[in-house]
């Protein structure tokens, strides 16, 4: 598998990040893309619930994510989306500043055939790795706002 990270410090607690980061009314303020919620199952964020939510026209489509593993610090979803499939996972660690926090889609291109490993390391991997980076930026502005930064 293929994967791309970023990480942030957060003003609040690691418990405090996982509560925001699961909390899918907040989600349209910070995941990159994200447009509107499609379905969410009752139970979110148990494991095994899933949400399926659909991004900006020229994102990455329908996206379902179902919960993976919900232990304390660590978050992680398996995605399913048009072009790949992979596991998300969001962990919050205890720091100075508050909590050190990191996200990884470990992926499998699912739409690329034979250049997909080509297309993968000239274009796809950054940009996922950028979509990231800029999702964790502004996760880290909401946590200002949590915290009364802002």
């Amino acid at each position: 598998m293929r994967a791309a990270r970023a990480e942030a410090e957060v003003p609040i607690t690691p418990e405090a990040a996982l509560r925001l980061w699961t909390d899918v009314s907040r989600w349209p303020s910070f995941v990159e893309g994200f447009a509107r919620v499609v379905e969410i199952d009752p139970e979110w964020p148990a494991e095994g619930s899933r949400a399926i939510w659909e991004s900006v026209p020229a994102g990455r489509g329908q996206v379902t994510e179902k919960v993976a593993d919900g232990a304390p610090g660590r978050f992680a979803t398996l995605v399913f989306e048009d072009r790949l499939a992979g596991r998300q996972t969001f962990r919050a660690i205890e720091s100075e500043a508050g909590a050190r926090v990191e996200l990884t889609l470990e992926y499998t291109l699912t739409k690329y055939g034979p250049l997909g490993a080509v297309a993968d390391v000239v274009f796809i991997r950054r940009a996922l790795r950028d979509s990231l980076r800029r999702t964790i930026t502004r996760f880290r502005v909401e946590a200002q706002d949590e915290a009364g930064l802002r």
